[in-house]
Formats: structure tokens, sequence, C-alpha cells
């Protein structure tokens, strides 16, 4: 690298590394470029193909840092890379949250047969879930849950209170957007949510803000109708880590209902078990 743009070289270096497929993105034809193209990248982390080609060319010298955080969640940085990229841009480093669950806290979560259990990033992407909060959740929503609120064609459907919840998300976001140094999950995708019509109002509405959801109604397609109390608590040693736990009241059709889902997902496991080592 030079000292005229190592940034520009540096993103070169990552955005070649990277494959359409690694993204979510379709191959088509042939490609006269190893990894993305730049108008890939520029999609991908929602800025404009103009600043990312001026960013790599060293035309451009002076990224923001929600910026810079959304164009290393687009080439799929790891911790390291991401310092690397800030230093180079003359940033402050991001918070930096751990993705792995305790093993305890794992167990804890396995142990807890009446309730949906599991633990989120600052972006709410699922991290780590017991078997009834695999089968509530779904997976539609275990990588994307506040996308799918706003983007899915069945959130509507499927959470029967979706004002208040869709509220709640962008209060939540609100807060984590608030931090000194923004989780990058968060600011990306606060960028890709801004393009739809519905969250782009809320957003832009000051009074949703300190939104909670202590109650939640679900209409799930496997068990029908739910209706839940939530409580969300930090994870101690975990910065950034949020253990969210449902609950039906004892004795009640939901409470059923949860133990079904349980139930469900052990069978589902049963029938398609998880790939083990070796040859089969």
């Amino acid at each position: 690298m030079t000292d005229d743009n190592d940034l520009g070289q540096f993103l070169r270096a990552q955005r070649a590394r990277i494959t359409p497929v690694d993204v979510g993105l379709p191959l088509v034809g042939s490609r006269r470029v190893a990894g993305l193209r730049r108008e890939e990248v520029a999609v991908l982390a929602g800025v404009s193909v103009d600043y990312y080609a001026r960013l790599e060319q060293g035309r451009e010298r002076a990224p923001a840092a929600q910026m810079m955080n959304a164009i290393c969640v687009a080439l799929h940085m790891g911790i390291d890379s991401r310092r690397i990229a800030f230093r180079l841009a003359r940033l402050t480093a991001p918070q930096v949250v751990t993705e792995a669950v305790d093993h305890e806290l794992q167990q804890m979560l396995d142990n807890l047969p009446t309730a949906a259990a599991y633990v989120v990033n600052p972006a709410f992407r699922v991290l780590a879930a017991n078997r009834v909060a695999t089968a509530l959740i779904g997976a539609d929503q275990y990588d994307q849950t506040f996308h799918y609120v706003f983007t899915h064609p069945a959130a509507h459907h499927y959470f029967l209170n979706w004002d208040t919840v869709a509220q709640a998300a962008v209060s939540s976001l609100r807060s984590a957007a608030a931090h000194p140094s923004p989780h990058p999950e968060v600011t990306a995708l606060i960028d890709r949510l801004g393009r739809t019509g519905t969250f782009a109002a809320m957003w832009s509405d000051p009074n949703i803000a300190g939104v909670t959801i202590p109650d939640m109604k679900i209409n799930h397609p496997d068990v029908g109708r739910i209706y839940l109390s939530y409580r969300t608590f930090d994870v101690r040693g975990a910065p950034g880590q949020q253990l969210i736990v449902a609950t039906a009241l004892a004795g009640s059709p939901s409470a059923d209902a949860l133990a079904l889902l349980g139930t469900i997902d052990a069978t589902r496991n049963l029938r398609h078990p998880e790939p083990t080592n070796g040859t089969s």
C-alpha cells in the first residue's frame, strides 16, 4: 500500500475477497473483476456509487463513522479488519460486541422449557435461542427480526399488535444508534429500513421514543394466537447482548401453545438432524 491512498487500496482488497454469493446476490453472466463490483458494495452499504468510487480512488478522505460502519458490514469485515479500516479513515473504531454466547447462558436457555428465551445483538439479530424461541421466531425472522417487521408481507398477520411492535422496534434502534460507537449492523439496518416508507415515517417522528413491548399478540402459523409477556435483560460480561424472555400466563391456552412449539421444534430436529463431521 502507498501512503497516498491506503484506505482505498484496503477497501479494494476487501472487495476482491467477497463474492456475490457471499452476500446473497445472484451470480449473473461473466465478471471481469474478482469479488464484488463497486456498485454492488454501494448498494449493500446504502451509499451512492459515486461516493464509494471516490472513497476507493482517494478522492474522498473523510468518511463519516456511520458511512464507514455500513461499508464494513457490506464487505463482511471481521473485528480486526474493521479496526484497520477505521484507523486508515482516521476514525474511532466502533463498539465491539462479542457474537459468542456464553456456554452457561445457552444451558440456561435450554433449561427454560415453558418460555421462549433468546439472546440478541444490538441490531436484534438472534445469537442463540432455546427450542421454544426457535419455533416461535421462525426462519424468516431469526437473522433479521426488525427487517421482517417492516418488509415481510406476513408481518402484519403475524404480529396482531403490529403498530406497537413497529414503534418499539424504532425506539430500540434509536437507543442503539445513540451509543457513542454504535454497532455497525445497527447503522446499516437503519439505512436499509430507511428506504421503506413506513419505517422512514416512524423514524422521523420524534414522539416515537422510549416505547417498549411488555405484551405481544402473535398469530403463529403452527399454533394460532398466543398472548405473551416480554422481558429484556442485559447480559453481564457481554456488552451489547440482551436476553429476551417471553412467557405466557400459567395454565392458559397460550402457555399450552408455547409448550407445543417446543415439541414441534424438537420433532423437526429429529426429522432433519444437524449434519455431523465425517463421511455419510
